[in-house]
């Protein structure tokens, strides 16, 4: 076997097991033609190298640097078993699968991921095994599988992970459980690293897992501790001033004073998310920003339909080039249909509508019911009243699996509304009956 020799700066950090360590270091020494005193001499005694090889040593870096290039071999086969060849197909094949999720292709993505974890060269690279779990994971959430993404997240998580690394995979578990409407496991994930006797300084990772917590206590109904928490996430971004806490903090602060009923500060937080993101931010999450601002601007009156509508066409070729979840899609095909359906554009709204629909996992997702809700009013002022009922009735299969909380109780309120209004009596009590459980009443 040829080794190639490569010149690298890797640490200490990287020698894991010694003794396969000093088996490398042996076997290429006798591919060399070398005795253990041709191979120490003049800088090291025959004995340390002795000692190396038999794994009762851990050579350090500048010694491991000094036997790969006496060896002329790479020393990142000496440290990892992967010769440079093999190091530099790894890192090629990591970088087309992250291109291909930055870009949209997640079924692309979520293949390459896949392919490169099935590489046994990849078992000893820890950081870039891991690297490719998380990719797989998140491409795995952007395909609408959040069961499975969640069960790659926790499987993750049990490594030793580095720290940045350990916030990125809680704040995508976090999201995976908010977007599986399992919001306790999801405000469970942010809490145990944000909220605790002895907490660390804001960073900006921080500051992201803690609007993914914000967003879970609002789903949850907990609008008290989510106004609290939202004034903590604006301090703490306004305090490290940096363009990715700022976006974050203020992004799903607005959403929480829109819920509140402060729409003068809705706006002006999401117009500063979007100002800043604009300048700095990545295309996926710019594109989710822009449906959330017209969202802010439409439910508060401050800006009308069709301008909020000509934004969310755009917004979608946006979609459509970058790696948004198929739950991102869908609420932007829901606002679409919203704008149309306020705009007069019954058609095309029951067309979007569906859409957002049949994106979602069945059943169990308050979208799918805000959008088949959406289909029964849409139905009901195209005067097709059968239709609309049967829409409208459709909303319970989405939100009875879902746990009793103030925003299920608002969605049942407003299904018994649309009952009501469509002459469906009977379904129009039991609605009510079932917003006033959620709420506890």
């Amino acid at each position: 076997m040829w080794v190639a020799r490569t010149s690298s700066s890797q640490g200490a950090a990287a020698v894991t097991t010694s003794d396969l360590v000093g088996l490398r270091i042996k076997t290429v020494r006798r591919q060399r033609g070398l005795s253990q005193a041709q191979l120490a001499h003049p800088e090291l005694s025959d004995s340390y190298v002795s000692l190396i090889e038999s794994g009762k040593r851990t050579p350090t870096p500048a010694v491991l640097e000094l036997l790969a290039a006496k060896l002329d071999c790479s020393l990142s086969y000496l440290i990892n078993g992967v010769t440079a060849e093999q190091m530099e197909d790894i890192e090629l094949a990591l970088g087309y699968a992250r291109l291909a999720l930055e870009n949209g292709e997640v079924t692309e993505a979520r293949t390459r991921f896949a392919e490169l974890l099935e590489n046994s060269n990849l078992s000893g690279l820890t950081s870039l095994r891991q690297e490719a779990e998380f990719g797989l994971a998140l491409a795995t959430e952007a395909a609408g599988d959040l069961d499975e993404a969640i069960s790659l997240m926790l499987r993750l998580r049990e490594e030793e992970l580095p720290q940045e690394r350990g916030l990125e995979v809680a704040i995508a578990l976090c999201r995976a459980y908010r977007e599986s409407e399992r919001l306790h496991e999801a405000v469970e994930v942010g809490e145990r690293l944000l909220i605790g006797d002895t907490r660390e300084p804001w960073t900006d990772l921080r500051v992201e897992l803690g609007a993914t917590l914000l967003m879970a206590y609002y789903e949850r109904g907990d609008m008290l501790r989510a106004r609290q928490f939202a004034a903590e996430l604006l301090n703490a971004a306004d305090a490290l001033g940096t363009p990715r806490a700022i976006v974050a903090a203020n992004w799903n602060a607005s959403i929480v004073a829109r819920a509140a009923g402060h729409y003068d500060e809705a706006v002006a937080f999401i117009e500063r998310a979007l100002a800043v993101q604009l300048e700095h931010g990545q295309p996926r999450n710019t594109a989710r920003m822009r449906v959330q601002a017209a969202r802010t601007k439409l439910r508060t009156g401050a800006q009308d339909p069709a301008t909020v509508r000509t934004v969310l066409h755009a917004a979608i070729r946006e979609f459509e080039q970058t790696s948004t979840s198929t739950i991102d899609q869908a609420i932007l095909y829901l606002e679409l249909a919203c704008a149309e359906y306020m705009s007069g554009d019954l058609d095309e709204a029951a067309e979007h509508a569906a859409k957002c629909r049949d994106l979602l996992p069945r059943y169990g997702h308050v979208s799918g019911a805000e959008a088949n809700l959406l289909l029964g009013r849409i139905y009901g002022a195209a005067g097709q009243v059968d239709e609309a009922r049967e829409h409208a009735a459709a909303v319970e299969r989405w939100l009875r699996p879902l746990p009793d909380s103030r925003r299920s109780a608002s969605h049942w309120y407003a299904t018994a509304e649309t009952m009501e209004q469509l002459g469906d009596t009977d379904r129009a009590v039991e609605a009510y009956q079932r917003a006033l459980a959620c709420a506890g009443l």
